[in-house]
């Protein structure tokens, strides 16, 4: 009876492991075509976060989601930011910091980062006037590739997120644009760039062509849909938040998008939903993100 009660037992205890291992391999999000990892660009819930940072971090732990991107720790130091991600199970992947500071306090961002627990740094918006033409594109580059150089030493990747106004088509001559620019004259070696595919549409472009046409840089993007019947060939960078819809109820053609994102490289992948709604839209996308196939 003894031998067999341990027979029993060890058995039971190798189905626990089995059944765990298959609970923690699969994530919300993905499913048989869309493999992730997705997380949350937590941006996504700012009015939330400025009434009450713990429970809304609470809601995020519960869709079911691990990683997130940051945009500010809204009053809170990294270190106690950090510790209420960590203590809900969240892993701060990258982090959103003003262009001023890329320019003037690399070794800030660099620290901040570090206690943030950060393995990218980047900027969503590049300080400019007027048109963003050719020379403030090579100006940018430059900023980044000297800041990029710095966050290496510390172990942060650098990385540029689009915001739409870079598509100005003859920026830099016929079939140029200052986003072709940015890619050309950053190091590879120090510089990333995030996709926002919202702020590619929305100015007119193809996201799937932009993917394969720099494979290997876009190593982070935001999934975002834009409103069906939203004009778009604009590149002010500005659209109304509560045209972020639900994805796969846009303008997107997300197999096509997400297949070119897999052929490219992009490893990080964040919803970030910008709406009034966006509480209740975000497990909707996470639920179009299981089911999406090509």
């Amino acid at each position: 009876m003894k031998a067999s009660r341990r027979l029993f037992l060890a058995a039971l205890s190798a189905a626990t492991l089995v059944l765990s291992g298959c609970t923690t391999s699969s994530s919300t999000g993905t499913g048989a075509s869309f493999r992730g990892p997705v997380g949350l660009q937590l941006y996504s819930l700012r009015g939330h976060f400025t009434k009450n940072v713990p429970s809304t971090l609470d809601i995020v732990k519960g869709y079911g989601i691990h990683e997130v991107e940051l945009a500010g720790t809204y009053g809170q130091t990294p270190e106690k930011f950090r510790q209420e991600l960590t203590r809900r199970g969240l892993v701060p992947i990258s982090g959103h910091f003003p262009y001023k500071r890329f320019q003037t306090d690399p070794e800030g961002i660099a620290k901040e980062a570090k206690a943030l627990g950060l393995k990218y740094a980047g900027c969503a918006w590049i300080d400019h006037q007027g048109a963003f033409d050719a020379a403030q594109a090579r100006a940018a580059a430059a900023v980044f590739n000297k800041a990029g150089a710095v966050l290496a030493k510390h172990g942060i990747r650098c990385f540029y997120h689009c915001h739409g106004f870079e598509f100005q088509p003859g920026a830099a001559g016929p079939g140029t644009t200052a986003m072709d620019i940015l890619m050309r004259e950053t190091d590879p070696k120090l510089m990333a760039f995030e996709m926002d595919v919202l702020w590619v549409v929305f100015p007119g472009e193809d996201a799937a062509a932009w993917l394969l046409k720099y494979p290997g840089r876009w190593e982070l993007m935001h999934l975002k849909d834009l409103k069906k019947g939203v004009a778009t060939g604009f590149h002010n960078g500005g659209t109304d938040p509560n045209n972020d819809v639900t994805l796969g109820t846009g303008q997107m053609d997300w197999p096509k998008i997400l297949a070119a994102a897999k052929k490219s490289g992009v490893k990080h992948y964040f919803i970030e939903d910008e709406s009034a709604d966006s509480v209740n839209q975000i497990p909707r996308t996470l639920n179009y993100l299981e089911g999406v196939h090509w």
